[in-house]
């Protein structure tokens, strides 16, 4: 298991701009086999039906731990909330309306990329899969849910063996119309 840093680069109460900040850095990479992973704590009936009509086959636990209700168990999500979402390798046209499904609940939503692209105007090499992914934690300023928020984060991770992980990260924030924070958060992958 390897791990990645999170740049913090846009923080907003609004979420189309987040998403509309996401699609832009979903533009200078390379996406051709790209996945999406979801994190989330369902806490409410409503948000849990719209989630499951997104992903019909949600991966899932109690919020209390697995012995008390788990997708693996085939246990029924609604009698265990709250439920930790953890659903990795979906096809990148679920985030959105997965986004669009979690009203007030926290989520963490990683695009695994192929790479970051060159940019040779800006010095920058590619950055490859192994570095490239992007977060957006929606009702939530970090990775994990723990500071929940009713605003939403934008979360850069490149790095490479050249060293241009901060240059990179204060590009991809000017694209956006961002700016780094400063604010790093581990993220294991």
């Amino acid at each position: 298991m390897s791990n990645s840093d999170a740049s913090a680069i846009l923080t907003t109460a609004d979420l189309s701009e987040a998403i509309r900040a996401v699609r832009t850095l979903l533009d200078m990479a390379d996406i051709r086999q790209g996945e999406v992973d979801f994190e989330a704590l369902i806490r409410s009936p409503d948000v849990l039906e719209h989630v499951c009509d997104v992903l019909p086959d949600l991966e899932w636990s109690a919020s209390a731990g697995k012995e008390d209700g788990s997708s693996e168990a085939g246990d029924n999500p609604a009698d265990c909330l709250p439920i930790r979402v953890f659903d990795w390798g979906r096809p990148l046209d679920r985030a959105e309306p997965f986004i669009a499904a979690l009203g007030p609940d926290p989520a963490a939503v990683r695009w695994d990329l192929d790479a970051w692209l060159a940019v040779p105007e800006a010095g920058l090499e590619e950055i490859s899969q192994k570095y490239a992914y992007l977060t957006l934690s929606v009702n939530s300023r970090d990775l994990y849910q723990s500071e929940p928020s009713q605003d939403h984060t934008v979360h850069v991770h490149a790095r490479n063996r050249n060293g241009d992980q901060i240059a990179r990260v204060h590009w991809l924030a000017d694209q956006v119309g961002g700016r780094f924070t400063g604010r790093v958060e581990r993220a294991p992958l």
